[in-house]
């Protein structure tokens, strides 16, 4: 089953990368990036509600993204202090859709590994449509193919302020604001909640500041998070979170 998805998946992306409308960037990008945030909040879920050290990089050419994301315990309070406890691995496609420059397209694989936990390794398939509009809303549907086969859905909104304040051409401040929304189905709140029946799940926004300087920036960050089902909600001992953070990227 989950050979036969992922083999239906790149056959879809090869389908879009063979196709002569599209135009593609030739140029290989390379970002890499070391976050540290005081919680590790994800979908609305407190992961962990101390320090985590989160560094990633990614590799980008005509619309292809792969890219590798850790976390690592910072805390001497918890069972893997000073360890990874989880790694990311994704495949992304992202390209505008023919005649429709306004919308693009993102297509992808994440695997889920939890080295050293009890937690099961997972894979996600997901698409998603991003608009070229005022708010530049999008929505995302992720789906497990390998432990809990639930879906999650994201709406999102977001708006950069654009060299908010500008020292020089290379050395400038940017503001970035998002929203999202997400719902689970009910095999996705059953197996992480040990709810029945899809639900609205949570509610996440952030702001953010990067420090742009040439090819390095300095983001610090501030993010809220709640979820929205009561039931949801008991199942959590910590429902509500703010936390704060700072990136360091270097694109190349």
């Amino acid at each position: 089953m989950l050979k036969n998805n992922i083999q239906a998946l790149i056959s879809f992306i090869l389908a879009f990368y063979a196709n002569p409308v599209y135009a593609f960037d030739e140029e290989i990008k390379y970002v890499l990036t070391a976050d540290y945030f005081n919680k590790y909040v994800w979908r609305g879920q407190n992961l962990n509600n101390e320090s985590v050290f989160q560094p990633s990089v990614a590799v980008s050419k005509s619309g292809f993204t792969a890219n590798i994301w850790g976390n690592l315990e910072l805390t001497n309070s918890r069972e893997h202090a000073g360890e990874f406890t989880e790694f990311d691995y994704g495949l992304d496609y992202t390209n505008s859709i023919a005649e429709m420059n306004w919308i693009s397209l993102s297509i992808g694989v994440l695997y889920y590994d939890f080295p050293g936990t009890s937690e099961k390794p997972t894979t996600e398939l997901y698409g998603g449509l991003n608009f070229d509009l005022p708010l530049t809303p999008y929505i995302r549907w992720y789906r497990d193919i390998q432990v809990n086969n639930g879906s999650y859905i994201q709406l999102g909104i977001g708006h950069t302020i654009e060299k908010f304040h500008e020292f020089s051409e290379k050395y400038y401040c940017d503001i970035e604001l998002g929203s999202s929304i997400g719902y689970g189905t009910g095999r996705y709140n059953r197996y992480y909640f040990d709810t029945d029946g899809g639900r609205v799940n949570d509610w996440t926004s952030s702001a953010a500041f990067p420090f742009c300087m040439d090819s390095w920036i300095i983001k610090p960050s501030i993010s809220y998070s709640t979820l929205l089902n009561n039931d949801i909600r008991r199942a959590n001992k910590r429902s509500d979170n703010i936390w704060f953070g700072v990136s360091l990227s270097m694109e190349f």
